[in-house]
C-alpha cells in the first residue's frame, strides 16, 4: 500500500497553494521515496488559465479587476472560489500507473465514487474531462505531470457561488453548464465533503 501525506490548508491563495505544488513535485522529483501529498484546500475568488487555454473564452477584459493566472495545467478557463472543493495531489506515478489516461480517469472515479456516498449517480461525458450530474459539471480536472509527478489536479463545486462562471467559458465548453452540490443536496457542508473525498482518494488510488 502506498503512503500518503494529506494537507488540509483551508482558505489558500492561488499562488500560494501554486509555490506549494512546485515545491513538493520537486521534492518527490528528487527523491523517488518520498510519500504522496494530497493537498486539500479551498481559493479566495480566482481565475486560471490552463497552458494553452485560449483566451476567447474569457469574457471579462484585464482591466476588469479579476484575479488571472495562467498555469501549466492542462485544460482551458475555470474559476475558483470558497465553497468549492479543491485537491492537489502530487503523485508519483512510477508507484501506480505510467498512463495519463488512467490517471485522469481515476481522479473522475474519486469523484463519482464521492458522490455516490451521498446517493448521487454522477457520470462521464465520452470525449471530455471532467464529472457530471443531470448534465451539470460540478467538478473540474486539469494536470500537469513532469517526470511521472503529478500536480494540479481537481476542483469539486460544492456550495460555491457560480455566478462567477458568467464570466468565461468553463472549460470551453460552450453547450453545457456548470452545477453545484448544493442543487441536489440542500444541507450539503464543504468539510464533510473533504473529510469523504480524502478518505474515497485514498481507496481509489490504494
Amino acid at each position: 500500500m502506498n503512503e500518503i501525506q494529506v494537507y488540509r490548508l483551508g482558505l489558500t491563495p492561488y499562488q500560494t497553494a501554486w509555490d506549494l505544488q512546485k515545491q513538493w513535485q520537486q521534492k518527490l522529483i528528487a527523491d523517488p521515496s518520498h510519500p504522496d501529498v494530497l493537498m486539500v484546500l479551498e481559493h479566495p475568488p480566482v481565475y486560471t488559465l490552463g497552458t494553452g487555454s485560449s483566451l476567447e473564452f474569457v469574457k471579462f477584459s484585464a482591466d476588469a479587476g479579476y484575479e488571472l493566472h495562467r498555469s501549466e495545467r492542462g485544460g482551458e478557463v475555470t474559476y475558483h472560489n470558497p465553497g468549492q472543493l479543491v485537491i492537489y495531489p502530487i503523485l508519483n506515478l512510477r508507484r501506480h500507473q505510467m498512463d495519463l489516461h488512467w490517471y485522469l480517469r481515476q481522479l473522475e472515479e474519486v469523484v463519482i465514487s464521492l458522490l455516490a456516498t451521498y446517493g448521487l449517480q454522477a457520470e462521464r461525458i465520452p470525449g471530455l474531462t471532467g464529472v457530471w450530474l443531470q448534465e451539470k459539471k460540478v467538478a473540474a480536472i486539469g494536470i500537469k505531470v513532469s517526470r511521472w509527478v503529478t500536480m494540479h489536479g481537481l476542483a469539486i463545486n460544492v456550495n460555491n457561488d457560480l455566478s462567477g462562471f458568467e464570466q468565461i467559458v468553463p472549460c470551453g465548453i460552450q453547450d453545457r453548464s456548470v452545477g453545484n452540490l448544493l442543487e441536489f443536496l440542500p444541507t450539503v457542508r464543504v468539510e464533510d465533503v473533504q473529510a469523504r473525498s480524502i478518505e474515497i482518494f485514498r481507496q481509489v488510488f490504494n
